[in-house]
């Protein structure tokens, strides 16, 4: 192996893979640093158990949704270690494609933790290795603050590696990871407390998809506590957790207790100092819209650079970033306007672009709202009344479409196409004068009124 390279990775997640693997297709001499399993978070504690396990919560309701429809299914035994062994057995499968089609690009692969000696200079293992293009993509990890019986707290990353599943479960926190654990946890049957230190969940996300999200969690038993952060936590003789927290309240009687209210950058054991790398006041590495660092000829993506923490924007910057570098195209950087993300909650949650708030304080008067709420066909007939929500806000006579957000069954895959019309700039007309797909509720989006 040669110790010198036109592009380096440290970091085997979906930003650091996506950089050296565009790279070696305009044929540069790449290698990637990862010091655990490849695919980073999304691979192995994130996306893609995740969205397993959301898919078994799902399986979960057929049986009562079915009696809607003539069916009389019994539900005879949930196997928490066969979801676990399926999981794992995919996310194998993906951690040795990605080895192989390494291999197969002649992409390196260092096994180690890399650490700057100087701007260019990498030591891994006790070896030195150069190059002309350094791309940090160390991704992250959650955070836990520091108090009292921290060390009782498991996080979503441990999530993943629970042998049984917990009866009871308090889960802490307002972002999505935090919905969606509590969604699918009460899928599968666990008796789930959401405990929020502020009054509602999903504060930077549109009024209508957390008020709606929220009424359709605690139809479904969630018990969802607003202003209640823990203190202390305890461990019972009997393997429970009992929580003491600041509103006088004690919880007790928990087989669980998980933390998910934010994510920290894993730049800790890079020695960014050596090389001169600048970071934030919250430690993300500081980057232009290039993916630029502080310093010439090191770059950072994903989640390390405090950026619209998904897995899609990784993979996008990177790619950019690599067609920027070596393909002649000097202007080429992602565009982080508009955007959109699903949140695997129970309902799904689709959204894009700004909120009905964010709108009106930019726009003013300027901005019209069409929105509608429905029992969507599948649910009317089974008879479980989940509601569907989706609104549009538009701004100026033209009507242009500025954000897209869509609550119910199947607007994570509805959104996508969506998506693509909004980016390109659609107006409301330009929807309007789409014919409808009829049965569906993806119709309502261009018939509202």
């Amino acid at each position: 192996m040669s110790n010198h390279f036109d592009m380096m990775a440290i970091g085997a997640g979906s930003g650091g893979l996506s950089a050296v693997k565009r790279a070696a297709e305009y044929g540069k001499h790449t290698v990637i640093i990862e010091n655990a399993r490849l695919g980073g978070t999304c691979v192995n504690v994130g996306c893609v158990p995740k969205k397993i396990t959301w898919y078994a919560s799902n399986i979960a309701q057929i049986p009562n949704e079915a009696r809607g429809y003539g069916f009389d299914i019994s539900l005879n035994n949930f196997d928490w270690s066969k979801l676990v062994a399926t999981r794992k057995k995919y996310i194998r499968s993906i951690n040795t494609w990605y080895t192989s089609y390494l291999a197969e690009s002649s992409i390196e692969h260092i096994s180690g933790t890399g650490k700057f000696i100087d701007a260019h200079t990498i030591d891994v293992n006790g070896k030195i290795y150069t190059a002309d293009h350094i791309v940090i993509s160390t991704g992250g990890y959650p955070t836990v603050p520091d108090f009292p019986g921290k060390e009782h707290v498991i996080t979503s990353d441990d999530f993943f590696t629970l042998r049984e599943q917990p009866g009871r479960i308090a889960i802490v926190g307002a972002g999505y990871i935090a919905v969606e654990l509590a969604g699918l946890l009460n899928g599968l049957g666990s008796e789930v407390s959401l405990l929020l230190r502020k009054e509602h969940f999903l504060s930077s996300f549109d009024a209508m998809l957390r008020e709606t999200l929220m009424e359709e969690m605690l139809n479904a038993g969630v018990n969802i506590m607003p202003r209640t952060s823990i203190e202390t936590i305890e461990k019972q003789l009997d393997g429970t957790f009992r929580m003491k927290c600041a509103n006088g309240v004690t919880l007790e009687g928990y087989d669980a207790v998980l933390y998910a209210v934010g994510r920290t950058p894993n730049t800790s054991l890079l020695n960014l100092d050596a090389a001169g790398v600048k970071t934030d006041k919250h430690g993300y590495i500081t980057t232009d819209y290039f993916q630029n660092t502080s310093v010439k000829r090191i770059y950072a993506v994903g989640d390390v650079t405090g950026r619209v923490q998904l897995t899609p924007v990784a993979v996008a910057a990177a790619r950019r970033l690599a067609d920027r570098l070596f393909n002649n195209m000097p202007d080429r950087h992602l565009d982080y306007y508009n955007i959109p993300t699903v949140i695997f909650s129970h309902p799904p949650i689709g959204t894009i672009g700004l909120t009905e708030g964010q709108a009106r304080k930019e726009y003013g008067t300027a901005v019209k709202i069409y929105q509608t709420r429905f029992t969507a066909m599948y649910h009317a007939a089974a008879n479980t009344e989940q509601r569907t929500a989706m609104k549009l806000v538009c701004v100026g006579p033209e009507e242009r479409i500025i954000g897209c957000h869509i609550i119910g069954m199947g607007s994570d895959e509805m959104l996508q196409g969506f998506a693509v019309a909004i980016k390109m700039g659609a107006t409301k007309k330009d929807f309007d004068d789409c014919v409808a797909i009829h049965p569906t509720s993806a119709e309502e989006l261009v018939t509202m009124v």
